[in-house]
């Protein structure tokens, strides 16, 4: 079976990159995934997508150091051939509800490693790639709702996710002229363990009330658009972080 390209998918073990993962094989790539490290929930999505007829590969990787971000994206070359679509998918969010008192120094670069410092090198270490290959590509992060508007006790999260917005504009601007763009998508409140593990039910209940749509978006929403973005159809959009938040927060 004829294949659209090679996607890698970061922090796919569960939750959004999940469904990322699966959407984008369901659209005809070839799927590498990557996680912390490898478990049992990375190998049962390699036989889902494998299942779909698509070659799938294991990556684990520490996305916050840069020599494993670069042998992950070597590694996934060697075993595919190419890098078309890099979805850097990987985050943390912190505690809920701290205080800036109660902010430790090493809460703040547990999750800036994660959520900046490795989308940044996701975005180099792809960009490169698609720019040594010639022939375009596609690179995607996750933004969020807090990087869109402040979070409430969310100092580290929200910074770090203003800063995902940033380097989507920048790697835009770098990239563009071979033909690789980079967009980013911003959701709102997901159905996922990360969210529900962070956020206090009262809290959930609160915001579900605030949102138009009176409801959580599911992974398979944001999946949908990043299968978008991935397509060739999606060719004039770049620097883009896309709200996909049910309503809450409107650009």
């Amino acid at each position: 079976m004829s294949s659209n390209g090679v996607a890698l998918v970061t922090g796919a073990a569960q939750g959004i990159g999940r469904a990322i993962a699966l959407r984008l094989a369901d659209d005809g790539f070839d799927v590498a995934v990557n996680d912390i490290s490898v478990s049992t929930e990375l190998q049962n999505l390699v036989k889902e997508i494998q299942e779909r007829g698509r070659v799938s590969s294991i990556h684990a990787a520490d996305v916050s150091q840069d020599a494993q971000v670069k042998e992950m994206i070597e590694a996934v070359v060697q075993t595919h051939g190419s890098l078309d679509v890099m979805v850097a998918n990987a985050g943390v969010a912190g505690p809920p509800g701290l205080n800036i008192a109660d902010v430790t120094l090493e809460e703040w670069d547990r999750i800036m490693n994660i959520n900046a410092r490795g989308t940044f090198l996701s975005y180099k270490y792809a960009g490169l790639q698609m720019v040594k290959q010639g022939r375009g590509g596609r690179i995607i992060g996750a933004s969020s709702l807090a990087g869109k508007q402040g979070g409430v006790n969310q100092w580290a999260y929200t910074a770090s996710k203003f800063a995902v917005r940033g380097l989507t504009q920048a790697a835009a601007i770098e990239f563009g002229s071979h033909g690789i763009t980079v967009n980013a998508y911003a959701p709102g409140l997901i159905e996922t363990p990360m969210m529900f593990g962070s956020l206090p039910t009262e809290r959930q209940d609160l915001l579900k009330a605030q949102t138009p749509l009176k409801t959580f978006g599911v992974p398979t929403d944001i999946a949908d658009l990043v299968s978008f973005i991935a397509s060739k159809e999606s060719k004039f959009i770049t620097g883009q972080s896309i709200s996909i938040n049910g309503g809450l927060f409107s650009d």
